[in-house]
């Protein structure tokens, strides 16, 4: 957002201009006021087609003039100025609405401006959520971290397997995209500092590889998992033998010795 003043001290007679960026439908639009107060921030809800102002003013009666493109807001508009509503101006053509405010009112104040049409025209573009976001970012910066120090590279078969289990698998199926969203938020909170600690000691990185080995043999597998029911029940059947593998078992020997001893 830029504002610069256009004629110099604010007066009731003077404007400040205001470029407001507006992001919606994966484009961004300019609207621009001129206007004796301050816009100190903005929204805009495309659902129902509401474009809000946030303004500031040190004046008790106010003036602005807003230009919205009509391909953002159009059609017939209401207004409100602090939830109440209003009567206000507007003038449209085949590319913008230019709107007349005028109200009072010293402080901060709220402009609702609600349209019957938005993003006429626009072919909207999908923008990621915030864990598709993650996860493309988390992938390109390494994918499987502590797979990849444990065998040396990337390229290593196992971490090659991991990748294709993830890619052509899990991220099939809507389970499977649940499961890694999931799996992602808590693997990538301690996955770097383990693989950079792998890469400081080898001994251990011999502990790690000597555990994850056994597990990635089992994760084969999932190779057989045609459709999502078989994802998802040959994906639970994974996690109960490795459960098994790596705390029943040891769990059963501990108990053995402690009987073996007493």
């Amino acid at each position: 957002m830029i504002i610069s003043p256009v004629f110099g001290q604010l007066s009731d007679r003077t404007g400040l201009l205001t470029r407001l960026d507006v992001d919606a439908g994966g484009h961004t639009f300019e609207v621009v006021t001129v206007s004796n107060f301050d816009v100190l921030e903005h929204e805009f809800d495309k659902d129902e087609k509401r474009l809000t102002l946030f303004i500031n003013s040190g004046l008790e009666n106010n003036l602005g003039e807003v230009t919205i493109p009509k391909n953002l807001l159009y059609g017939n508009f209401t207004f409100f100025i602090n939830d109440v509503e209003t009567i206000q101006k507007s003038k449209s053509n085949d590319r913008i609405s230019f709107i007349t405010l005028n109200f009072t009112g010293i402080g901060n104040n709220k402009i609702d401006i609600i349209g019957t049409d938005a993003l006429t025209g626009v072919k909207e573009i999908e923008v990621p959520t915030s864990d598709q976001k993650n996860y493309s970012d988390e992938e390109s910066g390494g994918g499987c971290l502590i797979a990849t120090a444990t065998f040396g590279s990337e390229l290593a078969p196992q971490v090659q397997q991991l990748r294709e289990l993830r890619d052509n698998k899990l991220m099939q199926t809507e389970s499977g995209k649940s499961f890694m969203n999931s799996f992602n938020k808590f693997y990538y909170l301690f996955s770097p500092q383990i693989a950079d600690y792998q890469r400081e000691n080898p001994v251990f990185n011999e502990i790690i590889k000597a555990g994850i080995t056994p597990m990635i043999t089992t994760l084969s597998l999932m190779d057989y998992a045609e459709t999502e029911s078989e994802v998802l029940s040959i994906g639970i059947s994974l996690i109960v033998l490795n459960v098994g593998m790596y705390f029943g078992l040891p769990a059963i020997v501990i108990m053995k010795i402690k009987k073996s001893i007493f």
